[in-house]
């Protein structure tokens, strides 16, 4: 049973940095998909950033510039840096794996995706 379990969400004041990570148990490595997403209050879950099979790293328009995406593969983790963060980033934000996708994870539907983190969340404020 593949588990993600996401962690490193807290407050932050506006222009400031947090760094997230999702660690994967039940499987060594994973062939598939990976993503962040977020889901603001009020708001539809969107993606931030993906991760396909080969390692490239996609972070969508919104966040370009300001987050990044990143593993650690002896920890078998994923990262999401987040800099110059602004109070619109307040939100639920998960990770997640699909098993049946490799590429163009960015624009894989968020209902394709198998397994999800239980979240963390991330507040923006002065």
């Amino acid at each position: 049973q593949v588990r993600l379990m996401e962690s490193g969400g807290g407050s932050v004041q506006p222009g400031g940095s947090l760094r997230l990570s999702c660690t994967a148990s039940g499987h060594t490595t994973t062939s598939g998909c990976m993503a962040w997403f977020r889901q603001a209050p009020g708001q539809e879950r969107e993606v931030v950033a993906s991760l396909d099979y080969d390692d490239t790293k996609t972070i969508a328009d919104s966040f370009k510039g300001r987050f990044t995406i990143s593993t650690d593969n002896t920890a078998n983790t994923l990262v999401l840096q987040m800099n110059r963060q602004e109070t619109e980033d307040r939100a639920m934000y998960y990770c997640a794996e699909d098993a049946g996708h490799r590429e163009w994870c960015l624009l894989v539907p968020e209902d394709t995706y198998t397994y999800w983190g239980q979240g963390t969340q991330v507040t923006v404020a002065s």
